[in-house]
């Protein structure tokens, strides 16, 4: 009994850089090679699925993309498809009158612009239509391996959870993220804190005094942790 009471009264008093490393080594020794949870083949498909994920989930984009991928698979094709037919396709993601035509349209863009390329540069990929940073720099961080930090809803409120954040928008949040965090470890530790959320902290299942990392990290909290809206 003792030899917990003195190491929760160790974990109480952790420093914020000691916080980084726990989480850090305990995400590593849970999901030391993440897989990337959206199916693709290549930088395109995955910059459409990525692009249909937003207010959806990706099991559901993963069920939706094959047949889109039986009309086109590649930017050449989609340029000639129409909107509606594409439209007919991915409506179970959501939001499809937008997502289409901005399917759509980038796969023009991508023809004409960058020879059916999708270019390897932040700015020019949230210069497509529908691909915001976010969607950026998923494509940037899983299909190039250029260091990024995608930061979702998800990762907002797990980000303040541990203590890692104050931020009110996931634009602070990434900011805080990659300056706590070395550089190499940005493309993983994305995908480990979501498949930790889903796992162990999501919206339900803990509100900032269930999970181990939660409670590791706080362990006298005694209400449930507010997030500041993103």
């Amino acid at each position: 009994m003792t030899a917990n009471l003195d190491v929760q009264t160790a974990i109480k008093n952790l420093t914020k850089p000691e916080r980084v490393s726990y989480i850090l080594e305990k995400l590593t020794s849970l999901y030391p090679e993440p897989p990337i949870p959206l199916d693709h083949k290549d930088p395109y498909t995955l910059l459409v699925a990525v692009l249909l994920s937003a207010q959806c989930t990706d099991e559901r984009v993963n069920k939706v993309t094959p047949g889109l991928w039986k009309l086109a698979d590649n930017p050449f094709d989609m340029a000639k498809q129409s909107v509606e037919d594409i439209q007919a396709i991915i409506r179970p993601c959501g939001l499809s009158p937008q997502k289409s035509k901005a399917i759509a349209k980038l796969s023009q863009i991508l023809v004409e612009k960058y020879d059916g390329e999708v270019p390897e540069d932040m700015d020019l990929l949230e210069e497509l239509p529908g691909v915001g940073h976010k969607t950026a720099g998923v494509v940037m961080s899983q299909a190039f391996g250029v260091p990024a930090f995608p930061v979702d809803t998800h990762i907002h409120r797990l980000a303040q959870r541990w203590g890692l954040t104050n931020g009110k928008s996931v634009a602070q949040t990434e900011k805080d993220l990659k300056r706590v965090f070395p550089k190499e470890s940005w493309n993983k530790l994305h995908l480990q804190i979501i498949y930790y959320g889903r796992e162990f902290c999501s919206a339900r299942g803990c509100d900032g005094r269930v999970c181990e990392i939660c409670t590791t990290c706080y362990p006298n909290r005694k209400h449930p942790k507010k997030t500041l809206k993103a």
